[in-house]
Formats: structure tokens, sequence, C-alpha cells
């Protein structure tokens, strides 16, 4: 995989796929808008509160999923250092804050008439504040060092330490006794939504996936130009072009028009 993983392949690769990616995104979003706000039916006991579910469970599952990848991409960059594990990782960890802090969010605005608070501390809720502390340990830590390889390597040593928070995330509301209603999706014995609910939440889960990559596909990009004009910036090309090319003359210019 070494191969695909050179900047240039990379760049080479993402730059026809990125259009077609987005506007899939797009669409899947918008469908599943669709479908969550007009097309899929209310709870008989939670009313039009419900379609808060369209957004927080999609956003729990990419939680879990960024933390995942940045784990593995963390790993990666540890044990063989993969040439862009660490640039997904660190373009990763943001975007899994985002959408844990908007899991939060929409699950105390979803509690509040449900449960009558905006929040308790219970197995659920807990282990998915845990997460997106984590994330900002993540953030805050690969950016502490002057030397980019030591908060890169402080960095994955503290994602895959976190990892083990994700099972407990998932398996929480099965270990503990939470107010937390327990897995309705993915279960044993198949989901507990109505089909109904199924495919406006599967097609906010695509669309939010979808997201995920155009954006991470667009921060790696940047991150690798970002690095090539540094690198051009030290070798000198720059300061060297800049002595070649000929000074501005704005009445040479004004002459050679009349």
């Amino acid at each position: 995989m070494h191969r695909f993983a050179k900047p240039s392949v990379f760049l080479k690769l993402t730059a026809p796929i990125l259009p077609w990616l987005a506007g899939a995104t797009a669409m899947l979003i918008a469908a599943g808008l669709y479908f969550a706000l007009f097309a899929s039916p209310i709870d008989y006991q939670q009313g039009d509160t419900v379609r808060i579910m369209y957004l927080h469970v999609p956003s729990a599952w990419m939680g879990l999923f960024c933390y995942v990848g940045m784990a593995i991409c963390g790993a990666m960059s540890l044990i063989w250092k993969h040439p862009l594990a660490d640039i997904c990782a660190r373009a990763t960890a943001p975007i899994g804050a985002t959408f844990t802090a908007l899991c939060l969010i929409t699950g105390s605005l979803w509690g509040e008439p449900m449960w009558g608070t905006w929040w308790v501390w219970d197995a659920r809720l807990t282990s998915m504040l845990i997460l997106l502390f984590l994330y900002l340990g993540y953030i805050a830590l690969v950016n502490a060092f002057d030397d980019p390889d030591r908060g890169s390597k402080a960095g994955s040593a503290l994602a895959l330490v976190g990892a083990v928070n994700v099972p407990i995330v998932k398996f929480s509301v099965d270990w503990w006794n939470t107010l937390h209603q327990p897995a309705s999706i993915v279960r044993m014995d198949g989901p507990a939504v109505d089909p109904s609910m199924q495919l406006p939440l599967a097609l906010m889960i695509l669309g939010f996936t979808g997201y995920y990559f155009v954006v991470l596909i667009l921060r790696v990009r940047l991150e690798l130009n970002e690095r090539r004009i540094r690198a051009l910036h030290l070798s000198g090309m720059f300061d060297d072009t800049a002595q070649d090319a000929e000074p501005y003359d704005p009445g040479h210019n004004a002459e050679a028009s009349q």
C-alpha cells in the first residue's frame, strides 16, 4: 500500500474522485433530509421530536467511525511509518470531534423533552463525552511540540490507548443499566426500528460517511500542498525565482502602453 500513499499518487487518484464523491454525498444528505422531515412517520409517543434521531444517530456512528480510523492511522504511522497515515489521522481528528459534539448536542435536545433533563451521567453519555475529550486531547497533543515527529508519536499513542473507549461506548447500554435506550439498529435479532424510519437513517449515515471522506480528502490535499510550498521555500526556489525576475516598473509599463 505504500505506493498508493505517495503524495503525488494520492493527489492524482483523488482529483477525479472528489467531485463525484461530493455530488453523491450532497444527493444522499438531501434525500435523507427529505425522508427524515417529510416522508417518515411521527412516533406515537415522541411525536415530531423523533426526527432528531436522523441527525443524532448518524453523528454518533461517525464519531465512533472517525475515531477507529484515526486509531488505525496512528498505528500505521507508529509501526509502518506510512507516509500519509499521520496526515490522515490529523485530518480526521477535527472531523470526528465535530460529529461527536453534534451527537452530544442533538442528544441533549432530544433528551430534554423525553427524559425531562438535558444531561445525565449515565454510561452512554459519559463515555461519549470522554470520546470528545480524546479527540480534543489528540488535537492539542499533536500541536504541543515544536518537533512534528514527537507530536505525531504522542498523538498516535493517545489514539491507540483511547480506542478502548470505542467498545465501551457501543456496549455501555448492554453492560450497565442506563437511561439511554438500548441498541435498536445493530442487533443480533435485527433492527427494532420501523422500516419506514430505516431508509432515512441509512441515507443520512451514508451521507455523513461520504461527507467525512470528502472533507478528509480536501484536508489531506491542503496539507500536502502546504508542505510542498514549505519545502520550496526552504530550498530557496521561491527566493531564486524572485531574484531572477525583472523588477516591476510601473513607469516602464506606462511608456510601453503609449
